[in-house]
């Protein structure tokens, strides 16, 4: 059964907007989404774009976004890559302060998403050994070797048989973070194919190690994003809503720990029934597309196909 919006329910005041599946699918946008933000930017209602893609850099986001005909700034665009970049930086930090300066992170990403990474902390010693095991979405990356590989580094079984450099404080401190755990997604086919959370399950329940999750849905991801909105944009009262196709990486976890408005959108990986799902919390509100929630927002049309 589809959500109903309440009768009462506090302003909207600002949005979190989902790319993927939402605002694009493939490089084609979904209707009217392009007018829709457009319409946002007129009647000055403020909003952070936020995208799990893990596939390409948040430059390469961004210039598909503007090459598909959306108004995007990249100070708007956040991504699980920045994320996982922020927490790299972070543990660089760390690696120096322990005397291991030239450690680095296993790394099962796209070359873009790499680069990017990468720029945050250059390992400049390709010899050296991996301190953290890195996993997205990343299809030719994602197979037996390769995953094998990232076990032996979070179980400590990395290094050469007679090894004698610490393996046991290797098992305690070696992370896995993923940057995000989605289920499946919509392909370029407009089926849909696995995501890399059933992977990060795998490493999880073979090494015995909680993934720590970077991008959406956590709520650190949202407060951070939200915490970018200044004074001037948010008012004193209402709500932040979020927007996206998937219920549970879009619209799971922290946009109900933050309580924001959770809207869910009948385009991209949406599919018949999602919005009653049982292993989820349904949404707050349903719609055709990101333009219909739109209509609805600015206008309150009875044409809007919101729910």
């Amino acid at each position: 059964m589809a959500a109903t919006v309440p009768k009462a329910r506090a302003p909207i005041r600002a949005l979190l907007i989902d790319i993927s599946g939402t605002l694009l699918i493939g490089s084609s946008l979904t209707p009217g989404a392009a007018q829709a933000l457009v319409r946002l930017r007129g009647a000055r209602v403020p909003f952070r774009f936020c995208s799990n893609t893990s596939k390409e850099s948040t430059a390469t986001v961004h210039k598909k976004m503007l090459d598909a005909g959306l108004e995007v700034r990249l100070p708007e665009l956040w991504t699980s890559i920045g994320a996982v970049k922020n927490v790299l930086k972070s543990k660089g930090l760390k690696r120096q302060i322990r005397g291991c300066p030239s450690c680095r992170p296993y790394m099962l990403l796209s070359q873009s998403a790499k680069e990017e990474c990468m720029d945050a902390s250059p390992y400049t010693f390709p010899d050296s050994p991996y301190d953290s095991v890195v996993i997205g979405l990343a299809p030719t990356l994602l197979n037996y070797e390769n995953l094998n590989i990232a076990f032996r580094i979070l179980v400590g079984e990395d290094q050469p048989t007679g090894a004698t450099t610490g393996k046991q404080a290797q098992k305690e401190t070696v992370p896995l973070i993923a940057l995000h755990k989605a289920r499946y997604l919509e392909a370029s086919d407009r089926a849909l194919s696995l995501g890399p959370g059933p992977f990060v399950a795998a490493l999880e329940n073979a090494s015995g190690r909680t993934a720590q999750i970077v991008g959406k849905p956590t709520r650190l991801f949202f407060e951070t994003v939200i915490q970018d909105f200044t004074s001037d944009e948010l008012c004193p009262d209402g709500v932040v809503a979020v927007i996206g196709d998937d219920v549970h990486a879009d619209l799971g976890e922290g946009a109900i720990d933050l309580n924001l408005w959770r809207v869910l959108v009948k385009t991209g990986k949406y599919r018949s029934g999602d919005e009653g799902r049982t292993d989820a919390q349904a949404p707050d509100q349903v719609c055709e597309s990101f333009a219909d929630f739109v209509d609805f927002l600015l206008e309150r049309s009875s044409s809007s196909h919101c729910e």
